[in-house]
C-alpha cells in the first residue's frame, strides 16, 4: 500500500510546492523589487538543485551532459527563463495572485500552439477543446470587471509570462534527453544572474539580506524541490499519471492566495474557474489516453503537457499499442531507460 500511495503523495507534493510560488511571491513583492525577486527565485533554484546534483547518485553518463550542439536551445531556454519570471513578478505586482495562478494554465495553450506551428507536432481533439476553454477562461480573468472594455495589466503580464514559458518549454524539449540536474542548475544560475543584471541596470534598489534568503528558499522549494519530488513520483507512476496529479497546482495556488493574502474571488473568477477546470480535465484525459492508428512496438521520445508553470514532461520508453476496433485506443507499457524519466521545469 505504501509503495502505491507514496508516489501519489510525491506528485501532489510537487503540485503543492509549485503552488507556493504565486501567493508567497506576492508577499515578498512588498519588500523586494520585481526583477530582483525573479532573480533570487531562480538563483535559489540553481543553488539548491546544484547542491542536490553534487550528491546525486548514481552520476549520469557523459552522453547525458550538454554539448556544444545543444547551445542554441540552451541559450534560448536561459533567455526566456530571464523574461518569463520578470513578467510574472510584474503581473503579481499589478494584479492578484489568484488570477495569476489560474492564468498559469495558459502555458499549456502557448506550449501546444508553438509545438504545432513551429515544430509541426500533432494536436488532438481533446487538446483543441482544452485550448478553447483555457483561452476563454484567460480572457475572463484578464477583464477587470468594469463597465468599459478594459483589461487588467497584471493579468496581461501574467499571460505574457506563460507565452515565454511556452517558448521555453519547446526549447527545453530539444535537450530533454540530457541531465535534468544539469539543465535546471544551469537555467537557475544563469537566468537568475541575467535577471540580477537587468535589475541593476533598471535602477532597482537591492533588498536587505533578510528578504533575499526567503526569496531564494521559495525559489528552491517552488521550482527546485518541486522538480525533485516530481521525478521521484515519475519513477513509480510514469510521466502521464504524474502530470495528471500535478495539474492540481494552479487550483491549489488560487486557494492559497485566498487563505494567505485574503484575496476575495469575484463572480468573474468563479466563471473562469469553471472554464479552466473543464479545460484541465481535457488536458488530463489527453495525457492519460493517446490514440494512434497503427499496431506495433516502438521506442520514441515525446512530451506530455498537463501541468501549469511548469512546466514539459519528456521521457523515453517502449510503447505497446493494442488497437480496439475503430477507436485506435491503446494502453501503455512503460520501460524505464537510462535510470529515470526526466522532467524539465523551473
Amino acid at each position: 500500500m505504501n509503495k502505491r500511495i507514496l508516489p501519489i503523495l510525491y506528485a501532489l507534493l510537487a503540485a503543492v510546492f509549485y503552488a507556493l510560488n504565486a501567493p508567497f511571491s506576492k508577499l515578498l513583492l512588498q519588500e523586494v523589487p520585481a526583477t530582483f525577486l525573479a532573480s533570487f527565485l531562480y538563483l535559489g533554484t540553481g543553488v539548491g538543485v546544484g547542491i542536490l546534483y553534487l550528491f546525486h547518485l548514481p552520476k549520469e553518463p557523459k552522453s547525458q551532459r550538454l554539448t556544444r550542439g545543444d547551445l542554441p536551445y540552451t541559450v534560448g531556454m536561459i533567455a526566456l527563463d530571464i523574461a518569463a519570471p520578470i513578467f510574472l513578478m510584474l503581473g503579481l505586482q499589478h494584479g492578484t495572485a489568484s488570477n495569476a495562478a489560474l492564468l498559469g494554465n495558459f502555458e499549456i495553450v502557448a506550449t501546444t500552439l508553438i509545438a504545432l506551428l513551429v515544430f509541426k507536432e500533432h494536436v488532438s481533439k481533446r487538446l483543441w477543446a482544452a485550448i478553447a476553454l483555457i483561452t476563454a477562461a484567460s480572457a475572463v480573468l484578464s477583464f477587470d470587471g468594469s463597465e468599459a472594455l478594459h483589461f487588467s495589466g497584471g493579468s496581461l503580464l501574467a499571460l505574457l509570462a506563460t507565452v515565454c514559458w511556452g517558448l521555453e518549454n519547446n526549447c527545453t524539449r530539444r535537450i530533454s534527453d540530457k541531465s535534468t540536474y544539469q539543465i535546471v542548475t544551469l537555467k537557475g544560475l544563469c537566468s537568475g544572474a541575467g535577471s540580477f543584471l537587468i535589475a541593476l541596470a533598471a535602477g532597482e534598489k537591492l533588498p536587505v539580506l533578510r528578504f533575499v534568503l526567503p526569496a531564494m528558499a521559495l525559489g528552491f522549494v517552488a521550482y527546485g524541490l518541486s522538480i525533485f519530488v516530481y521525478i521521484r513520483a515519475q519513477g513509480s507512476l510514469g510521466a502521464a499519471k504524474t502530470s495528471a496529479y500535478y495539474a492540481a497546482a494552479p487550483f491549489i495556488a488560487a486557494a492559497l492566495s485566498f487563505l494567505v493574502l485574503g484575496e476575495k474571488p469575484s463572480a468573474l473568477f468563479f466563471a473562469a474557474l469553471l472554464l479552466m477546470t473543464a479545460g484541465t480535465v481535457f488536458v488530463v484525459r489527453d495525457t492519460l489516453f493517446h490514440r494512434h492508428a497503427h499496431e506495433h512496438t516502438h521506442t520514441f521520445t515525446h512530451t506530455h503537457d498537463g501541468s501549469t508553470h511548469t512546466h514539459i514532461v519528456a521521457h523515453t520508453h517502449t510503447h505497446d499499442h493494442y488497437t480496439i476496433k475503430d477507436h485506435h485506443t491503446h494502453s501503455h507499457t512503460m520501460q524505464e531507460l537510462d535510470g529515470e524519466h526526466r522532467r524539465q521545469h523551473a
